[in-house]
């Protein structure tokens, strides 16, 4: 019998993470709270399906029936009888904390409650369910399809079993996992990406150099393949600011406190490729 996902958000993490799993073999679901925004996300879907098709890695027959495997919805409802449940919505915690009471009703005894966070403490976020040791964090990485991570993050209360049954899942979807045992704020990955773009944006804004001679220097000195400053480009200004308040307000520790630069340009709207210009013009 196939296994049921349910993915609530549709936004481009959402609809990755029902791209990977559908195309795995997964029954998926996918819920948002607009028919525009589900139809923004079934056409990404399609269109990397399609990319995948016209490079070979995936026959035209096995897209289309991936894509089958996809319903999309308005009604939350319709996780009810999902053996994992994926929350990919915005990084605010009340709406999170919405987001999982509700489910807390619906869902089986035995379903897995996921979290797509990749900042806020999985401790909270289950703290308003019933059963804190079925809440796990599952950190994606953007584009889902291609970037092979999956950071499984244990809360305070969440339990081995929940905890095996997160890593089946994002194994069988092809990707490889960490596990974060103790749930820190920012984890392992956005702590370091965090600190990283924190200090090359103050590098940045004082003028000690260009945004591509310290790009360069990362590459370059560290073998990254992409410079703390494009990868803020290409992950958005707005979120990597967003994900380092969240860190600062938790620990209070001044390396992940934002520069000024990178709130303005959050002002201005230039918050990296979906945007046209960030660090970099696009």
């Amino acid at each position: 019998m196939a296994r049921k996902l349910a993915v609530v958000g549709a936004g481009l993490m959402g609809s990755g993470i029902a791209q990977v799993s559908a195309a795995a073999g997964w029954d998926v679901v996918l819920r948002d709270i607009t028919d525009a925004a589900l139809t923004r996300g079934t056409d990404g879907i399609k269109a990397s399906y399609d990319k995948f098709v016209a490079k070979g890695r995936l026959t035209a027959e096995d897209a289309g029936a991936a894509l089958a495997r996809i319903t999309t919805t308005t009604d939350l409802d319709a996780a009810a009888d999902a053996d994992v449940v994926v929350e990919a919505v915005f990084e605010k915690l009340d709406v999170k904390h919405e987001i999982f009471r509700a489910l807390d009703k619906l869902v089986r005894d035995d379903t897995v409650l996921a979290s797509n966070t990749s900042a806020i403490p999985i401790t909270k976020i289950a703290a308003v369910t019933t059963r804190p040791e079925r809440v796990v964090g599952t950190h994606f990485f953007s584009p889902v399809p291609m970037m092979q991570l999956c950071e499984l993050v244990r809360g305070l209360k969440t339990s081995d079993e929940a905890l095996t049954a997160a890593r089946d899942f994002a194994e069988s979807v092809g990707k490889t996992c960490i596990v974060v045992r103790r749930d820190v704020a920012g984890f392992v990955t956005t702590r370091l990406i965090s600190a990283l773009v924190v200090e090359a944006a103050r590098l940045y804004e004082s003028g000690v150099a260009t945004a591509e001679d310290i790009d360069t220097a990362c590459k370059l000195g560290f073998g990254h393949a992409m410079g703390p400053l494009a990868t803020a480009d290409l992950t958005g200004v707005d979120i990597l600011l967003h994900a380092a308040e969240n860190i600062y307000t938790e620990t209070q520790d001044e390396k992940f406190a934002p520069p000024e630069l990178m709130r303005r340009m959050v002002d201005a709207g230039d918050i990296g490729r979906k945007s046209g210009q960030g660090f970099y013009p696009h």
